[in-house]
C-alpha cells in the first residue's frame, strides 16, 4: 500500500494574531453604555458583532474606559486581536458599513502586541456641555440639541464655574465624587476591580480643569473640559453637578476643599445628566 501523504502544518501556517487599535465616535443616547450586557444594546456589543460579520472572528474589544448609558464619545479607543489578514482601510470601511449609523470608526490600524486601550492610556479628556438659560423666559432647548447638552434651567455664573474648576486641578482623593450605585458595587471607570472605599484607590491627578463659553445660533454653550490620569465612575458628572450648585448660589465655593476631604458622596452635589458628557480623547505614549 503506498504511503499516505503527510500533512505538513508548516506549509499552511495559521495566521498569527495581530493587535488592532480603533478610534471611534458614537452617540450614546440609545445604548446602555460601553460594556456588553445580555439582551441590551451596548457599544462594545455592537462593535464585536460587526467585527464578527466582517471577519468571522468575534473578539471582545477593550475600550479605554466604560462610558455609561447615554454618554457619548468623540474619540473612544478600542483594542483587540484578529487573525484575519485584512488591510486597515478595508477593515474600517467594512465595519462601518455594518455598524449602526450612531457608531463610526474614524481610524483603524495594527499596533504592537503589548498595546491595550485601557492599560496603555496615560491620560483622558472629558467634555461636558451645558446650554445656559437666558435671562428672559421661556428657555427652550432646540430638539436637535437635546440629546447632546444639559439644558440647565438656572442662570449660571461663568466666573464661579471657573473658580470651582481650578480647585480640582492637581492630585486629590475624589471619593466624594464617585458613584455609590449599589448595583455597580465598587467599580470605577478605569479600574473596575478597585475597592473605592480603600484609602488611595480613589486618588487621581487632574492636569487641567476649565470652562469656556461658546456662542452658537441656538444660545450660549458652557463647555467644561477636564483632563486627568484617570476618572472614577460618575466622577465628571458629579463634579459638574457640584459646580452647578456653586454657580447658581446653592453652595459656597469655600465648601469644595471640605467636600474633597470628607470622602463622602453625600457631601457633594447632584449627578449631572449623562447626555451632556463626551469622552473627548485618550492619550498614549509615543509609538516606537
Amino acid at each position: 500500500m503506498p504511503d499516505q501523504p503527510q500533512h505538513d502544518s508548516n506549509l499552511h501556517p495559521e495566521p498569527s494574531l495581530q493587535t488592532w487599535k480603533l478610534t471611534l465616535a458614537y452617540d450614546g443616547t440609545d445604548f446602555q453604555g460601553w460594556q456588553v450586557q445580555p439582551a441590551l444594546p451596548t457599544i462594545q456589543g455592537e462593535l464585536r458583532a460587526a467585527l464578527g460579520r466582517v471577519t468571522g472572528e468575534s473578539p471582545l474589544p477593550q475600550g479605554s474606559g466604560r462610558t455609561d448609558a447615554g454618554v457619548h464619545a468623540l474619540a473612544q479607543v478600542a483594542s483587540f486581536a484578529l487573525r484575519a489578514p485584512i488591510p486597515p482601510g478595508n477593515l474600517l470601511r467594512a465595519v462601518n458599513r455594518t455598524l449602526p449609523p450612531s457608531i463610526r470608526i474614524s481610524e483603524a490600524k495594527t499596533v504592537r502586541s503589548t498595546f491595550h486601550a485601557r492599560h496603555s492610556a496615560i491620560a483622558k479628556t472629558y467634555e461636558y456641555r451645558i446650554l445656559r438659560a437666558t435671562d428672559s423666559p421661556p428657555f427652550l432647548c432646540p430638539p436637535f440639541l437635546a440629546r447632546y447638552v444639559y439644558a440647565c434651567p438656572w442662570p449660571l455664573t461663568l466666573d464661579a464655574l471657573q473658580a470651582c474648576a481650578r480647585l480640582f486641578e492637581g492630585e486629590h482623593d475624589f471619593l466624594s465624587f464617585a458613584a455609590t450605585d449599589p448595583d455597580l458595587g465598587c467599580r470605577t471607570s478605569d479600574q473596575p476591580t478597585n475597592l473605592i472605599q480603600d484609602q488611595g484607590k480613589t486618588i487621581r491627578t487632574i492636569f487641567s480643569s476649565a470652562w469656556e463659553q461658546r456662542s452658537t445660533e441656538n444660545g450660549e454653550l458652557l463647555v467644561y473640559r477636564i483632563r486627568g490620569n484617570g476618572f472614577l465612575h460618575h466622577m465628571v458628572r458629579n463634579l459638574v453637578g457640584t459646580m452647578i450648585d456653586v454657580a447658581r448660589g446653592q453652595l459656597a465655593l469655600a465648601e469644595i476643599p471640605r467636600i474633597l476631604a470628607a470622602r463622602s458622596r453625600s457631601e457633594a452635589g447632584p449627578n449631572a445628566p449623562a447626555r451632556g458628557l463626551f469622552l473627548h480623547s485618550v492619550d498614549y505614549p509615543p509609538e516606537p
